[in-house]
C-alpha cells in the first residue's frame, strides 16, 4: 500500500513540474490529470529505460527520469491537441 501512495506522490510532483516547464493553455488540470501525467512519464521512462539497459527488470525510473517522461508526455499531448485529435 505505501507503494501505489509514494507512486501517486512522485507522480503528482513530476506532473507539476512538467506542467511548469511546458506551460500551455490545452494543459490537463487537476489533481487527478496531473498525476496520472506524472505517473504516465514515469511509467514512460521505466519502459524506455529498460529497453536500453538503463534499468534492470526489477528497477523503475527515479524521479528526474520520470519528471522529463512526463514532459515528453505532455509534449505528446500538446501535439494531439495541436492537431485535433483531442478536444482540450
Amino acid at each position: 500500500m505505501g507503494g501505489i501512495i509514494w507512486v501517486i506522490i512522485v507522480g503528482f510532483i513530476a506532473g507539476l513540474i512538467a506542467r511548469w516547464l511546458m506551460p500551455g493553455p490545452k494543459n490537463p488540470q487537476g489533481f487527478i490529470l496531473t498525476t496520472v501525467l506524472g505517473i504516465a512519464g514515469a511509467f514512460l521512462a521505466t519502459w524506455v529505460g529498460q529497453a536500453i539497459g538503463h534499468y534492470s527488470l526489477d528497477q523503475g525510473a527515479g524521479f528526474i527520469t520520470a519528471t522529463i517522461g512526463a514532459v515528453v508526455v505532455l509534449f505528446i499531448w500538446h501535439r494531439l491537441v495541436a492537431s485535433g485529435v483531442i478536444k482540450g
